[in-house]
């Protein structure tokens, strides 16, 4: 019954493989557990926040993978999502002084909006007039991304002042330790052994914990041993009283706050939608045509995600690109994001042995996965400069600029703009010129 359903022989998968695939992304993202609160609770200021906030996060993203898992039935997970938090708190909140619980009824609006673009088919016709050539490149792109977010949680890529980032020290024990774990994760990968992302994951985390290297978060950014579980391996998880259902969505709709409800739409459509595209390629999903098969329903997903997570009381759920290691795992139907939706709601209890995990343990998952991204780059047609430029601006941009968003819009934007002054403005489809018209006012909206 669960084959038939989830298709996992057609897909040419097992059900181990996809329980596998499902752990393994979510130790890769894992993270958000802590994350999360830690950043909407600088907003957020309530009895008990910071467990209330962790309760909220693992049923956001649990509700989000499951509509994901059963209703598109693809292996792509959700969670409240990095940076968006961060513009939710620092920027909306403590920023602009609006209310957190205004700030949750824009974000309810958004994933209504999101919905209802999702229904007629608006997010489907946008991504089947993205250029063959940008798709592939939204792949290599989201890899750039991950590996890039890899290096820098292993210490391996650290900022500087005079050239912006610069490479860490390799003696620091996180470096170390990365090192050690994207060895072993390759050559696993070369071995082709089963289950080599999970296993190395796992390996690693088990090297730092018995060596006690300093590679977890501490006091004042200090970076310490494993501390043990302090109080067990469980946590009897807090009720979220006085955050769920907080949300504000008649503030929301006043005139002051529109611009945080177009922000949220927007840089989440296309975070979201080149997320998607970019997981559905490297999975094998998408058609010659360019299409996702069951794509209104997976949008829909992703915009009732959204909401849902609104009324328990966080900032936009959205698609995670560390689904890309469950994929790289062989995950490759909805069961995967099943497997990660019941992890979630476990970790509400259990969240003390996720917390184990450490950054570094984590990094070269995420660099190895974003090496496997880059291999649809052969199928871009360099030879063409309208897709080369583009192409590359899109690969280029996600990681300098660590935005999706920001990458599907240089990508767009380039490509119309060369396309249309070049003389071949003709064989763009006339939808591609208006979401790059829309990408410029964002642009501008935002500068002002």
């Amino acid at each position: 019954m669960i084959d038939r359903y989830f298709g996992i022989s057609v897909a040419g998968s097992t059900i181990p493989r996809e329980l596998r695939a499902g752990l393994t992304t979510f130790l890769t993202m894992s993270y958000v557990l802590l994350v999360n609160p830690a950043v909407l609770g600088n907003a957020i200021a309530i009895p008990n926040g910071f467990a209330k906030l962790l309760v909220v996060t693992a049923l956001a993203a649990a509700i989000g993978s499951l509509l994901m898992g059963l209703v598109a039935r693809y292996p792509f997970a959700q969670a409240p999502g990095m940076g968006l938090n961060a513009y939710f708190a620092y920027t909306v909140v403590l920023g602009q002084h609006i209310p957190w619980q205004t700030a949750l009824g824009a974000v309810f609006i958004s994933g209504a909006c999101f919905v209802l673009l999702s229904v007629i088919g608006a997010r489907q016709a946008i991504v089947a007039a993205i250029p063959r050539d940008l798709k592939f490149a939204l792949t290599a792109g989201i890899g750039a991304f991950l590996a890039f977010l890899g290096l820098k949680n292993a210490g391996l890529v650290v900022s500087n002042p005079a050239t912006f980032v610069t490479a860490g020290s390799v003696l620091t024990a996180p470096a170390l330790l990365a090192i050690f774990g994207f060895i072993l994760t390759s050559v696993l990968f070369v071995l082709r052994v089963p289950g080599a992302i999970l296993i190395g994951i796992l390996i690693t985390t088990v090297l730092g914990i018995v060596t006690h290297a300093p590679v977890y978060a501490g006091a004042h950014d200090a970076l310490v041993p494993f501390a043990g579980f302090q109080n067990g391996f469980v946590a009897l998880p807090v009720v979220p009283q006085g955050l769920s259902g907080a949300l504000d969505i008649h503030a929301a709709l006043g005139l002051g706050v529109v611009a945080v409800v177009f922000t949220f739409f927007f840089v989440d459509f296309f975070d979201a939608t080149g997320t998607l595209v970019a997981l559905a390629n490297r999975a094998g999903f998408m058609t010659e045509g360019g299409d996702l098969p069951r794509a209104r329903r997976t949008f829909a997903c992703d915009g009732i995600a959204a909401m849902i997570g609104a009324a328990l009381g966080t900032s936009t759920t959205t698609a995670y690109i560390e689904s890309a290691s469950g994929i790289g795992e062989g995950g490759r139907t909805g069961l995967t994001a099943v497997t990660v939706a019941v992890l979630f709601v476990l970790s509400m209890v259990f969240w003390p042995i996720a917390s184990a995990i450490p950054a570094s343990a984590t990094a070269p998952a995420l660099i190895v996965v974003g090496a496997l991204m880059f291999e649809g780059l052969t199928r871009i047609a360099w030879d063409d400069p309208a897709a080369s430029i583009s192409a590359f601006l899109t690969i280029i941009t996600m990681p300098l600029t660590f935005s999706i968003a920001n990458g599907v819009s240089f990508g767009v934007i380039s490509y119309a703009a060369i396309m249309l002054l070049s003389g071949r403005g003709k064989s763009v489809n006339v939808l591609l010129y208006v979401v790059a018209a829309l990408l410029i006012a964002r642009f501008v909206w935002l500068g002002a």
